[in-house]
């Protein structure tokens, strides 16, 4: 392997810097907000029982993880969202592999995919909860009506505007559509469907946290609409923060399979 020219180092060396200092930089900005909030509500700038703060949060967690009732709120609500993206993301693909196998089937479906993927979700919550009862498939289920439309669009868009030219040489070679699907149209859409998981994850812990609300007996929705309740805003302020926590930590992980698959 030939070693790298001098200005080759230089530009490496320059991007590790820039991406040590963008590092660096997230770090201050979060303990420079944390440090605010807590000294607004110190000040009595803020209300402390109303927005809570870092300690307060910090406190409640502290408890809660004791007696490890909080792991067992954000187990619940993980395996609910990954659930969910492994079904999102298979009935996605193959829906969309369906409808570009099939211009008939497309055209007809398509304006029923359009308007289901408008449809409010939170409106098809209480409809789920009467049609499958209060447990945690009708959890699930709604993460999955959040994402799925959308998903099979976008991906069904992106299979129909593979490269024609390779189609093409497919079929001028006396390949079928199974040849065109396993060669051409999957390989080439890998990074389509990457991305379109990217987005799902985020969508899909949106969508348990929306049927988490409505029907459920742990998880952080749960948590949330209980603290709201009985007026704890510590409680409440954490779980919202540990979601933020593990929406990130969820893209994180597919944007590292990403990296690894691409």
């Amino acid at each position: 392997m030939s070693e790298l020219s001098r200005s080759q180092q230089d530009y490496l060396a320059r991007e590790r810097q820039h991406r040590a200092q963008v590092r660096i930089l997230r770090a201050m900005v979060l303990v420079l907000l944390l440090a605010l909030w807590e000294l607004c509500a110190r000040l009595g700038i803020i209300d402390s029982f109303i927005f809570s703060s870092p300690v307060k949060v910090w406190r409640c967690f502290a408890e809660m993880a004791g007696d490890g009732s909080i792991f067992c709120h954000i187990g619940v609500t993980l395996f609910e969202t990954l659930i969910s993206f492994v079904l999102v993301v298979a009935v996605g693909v193959a829906a969309a592999v369906a409808l570009w196998g099939s211009r008939g089937l497309s055209e007809v479906l398509e304006p029923y995919l359009v308007m289901l993927n408008s449809l409010p979700k939170s409106a098809l919550a209480p409809l789920l909860i009467v049609w499958m009862g209060n447990n945690m498939r009708t959890i699930i289920m709604a993460a999955v009506s959040v994402a799925v439309f959308g998903s099979i669009l976008t991906l069904h868009t992106g299979f129909m505007q593979t490269d024609p030219d390779k189609i093409r040489l497919i079929r001028s070679l006396g390949g079928t559509k199974k040849d065109i699907l396993v060669k051409v149209l999957i390989p080439s859409s890998v990074p389509l469907i990457i991305s379109n998981m990217k987005v799902n994850v985020g969508l899909c812990l949106v969508g348990v946290i929306i049927g988490e609300f409505l029907s459920a007996k742990a998880g952080l929705g749960y948590l949330i609409i209980y603290a709201s309740q009985v007026f704890k805003m510590d409680m409440l302020v954490m779980s919202i923060v540990i979601l933020c926590i593990l929406s990130t930590v969820l893209y994180q992980a597919i944007a590292a399979v990403e990296k690894r698959c691409l």
